[in-house]
């Protein structure tokens, strides 16, 4: 194997982590911005405030999207896998 396939791989790892990573991760940033607006125009600084609902939106959106995400997890993995005698 060849360093630039190599470094293929590892690039095309991290995108597919990303894109899996990706709703749950946007959608507890929206929350947290949201959370952290209304906790500035209130002045209510209370931790769990802000958690509790970014948790409770990460696992809706978890919940959500788990079938897409093992679905695109499995198309890579069988990817991976049958291309591995032509990347040897």
């Amino acid at each position: 194997m060849d360093p630039q396939t190599a470094i293929d791989m590892g690039r095309e790892a991290v995108f597919i982590t990303l894109l899996i990573a990706a709703p749950v991760l946007v959608s507890g940033m929206l929350v947290g911005l949201a959370i952290g607006l209304f906790q500035a125009l209130t002045q209510i600084q209370e931790q769990s405030v802000a958690f509790v609902p970014k948790i409770v939106t990460m696992i809706l959106a978890l919940s959500f999207s788990l079938p897409w995400l093992v679905a695109r997890m499995i198309e890579y993995t069988q990817q991976l896998i049958t291309e591995i005698p032509n990347r040897l």
